[in-house]
Formats: structure tokens, sequence, C-alpha cells
């Protein structure tokens, strides 16, 4: 075998590798959540990823709650026999007080580590940056992103706060709607007990 295509085989099966290892990640049955909620056969679970294997699973290396970036994961499942129109969703981190926290958009978390608190190192006369260690394929990889949910059919990803987490504290849920008459679903509020 001529050297180039052995060299092209070695990196299709590094980058085969890579592909297999980015896909291992796989979120559990909305059921099976340790905070979740039913509503008229629509079930929605969530769970904080603050550390432990489950945050090595499902970001490598990265352990963005170090970074003060709480992630937290939602599966939904829909048995409602309808599909489900998840366009308009917001979803919410209510502290215990009352205190609010607007999921930041996976594509923006890169920037909650801003350049004052990274400053990077001297060497020299001219200063060497480092990456911001929030900015990988598994943030944005990761990240919610169905539109849709049909019926019988589970849609699953993180939604990203900058918080911590605290005792008493809920995720909250609203802009689901029916695909077929547009009506609202009543909104879901899963305490994290």
């Amino acid at each position: 075998m001529p050297f180039i295509f052995k060299r092209l085989a070695l990196f299709m099966s590094i980058t085969a590798a890579f592909a297999a290892d980015k896909a291992s990640f796989k979120a559990p049955a909305a059921a099976d959540m340790p905070h979740k909620q039913t509503v008229e056969q629509l079930t929605i679970g969530v769970d904080p990823y603050v550390s432990g294997d489950k945050v090595k699973l499902a970001f490598d290396k990265l352990v963005p709650y170090q970074y003060g970036v709480l992630p937290v994961l939602v599966v939904m499942q829909n048995d409602t026999g309808k599909a489900i129109r998840l366009g308009n969703l917001r979803v919410e981190y209510v502290g215990p007080r009352g205190n609010r926290a607007v999921a930041t958009p996976a594509k923006e978390v890169k920037y909650a580590i801003g350049p004052d608190s990274n400053p990077g190192r001297m060497v020299g006369p001219i200063q060497v940056k480092r990456k911001n260690p929030l900015d990988v394929w598994e943030i944005e990889g990761r990240a919610f992103a169905a539109e849709m949910l049909p019926p019988g059919n589970t849609a699953s990803g993180f939604f990203y706060f900058n918080t911590g987490i605290q005792p008493g504290s809920t995720i909250y849920i609203t802009g689901l709607a029916e695909a077929g008459t547009g009506k609202e679903l009543i909104y879901f509020e899963v305490p994290l007990n």
C-alpha cells in the first residue's frame, strides 16, 4: 500500500474515533430522571450537571460549573399523540426567593468568561492569551435544539444558566404549543430538590 494511502487510512480512523467519542453521550429517558413532571402525557425531566461522572461523560474534561455556568439537561417525552412546537420555548432557573435567570443561548456561553477574567500570562513584553475553556464543541453540540417534538418521540439537550445551584430552586418551562392548533400547553415547573 503506498505511503499516502496509509496516511489517509490513519487520518480517517482517527477522525472516526473522534466522532464516535463526541457522540458517546446519551441522555436518559425523561421518566428516569431525578427531577421530572408529567402533564397531559408530556413528561419533562431535568437534571443539573454540576460535578461527577455525568459531567465528564457530557463535557469531557470541561466542568462548566467551575466557570459560573450551570448546565441543565432537559429531556422531553411526547406521549400526547400530537406534535408539539418548541420554537417559542423559554426555560428559566428560578431560585428559592423567586429570582430568575433566563437560559443563555449556547452560542453565547463562550462569552461568559470575558477577556478581563482570563488575562493570560505575560511572556516578556508580549501577552499570550489562553483559549477560553467554554469555547468547546460540547457546549453548542449538546445544547437543546429541537423545534418540533413529534408524537412518541423524545427531545433532549442542555440549557445554560449564569447562576449557582441553590437548594429549593426550580426549572420553569413555557412556550410549548400544539403544532396543529397552536394552543399553548400549560407551563412546567420542575423542582430541583
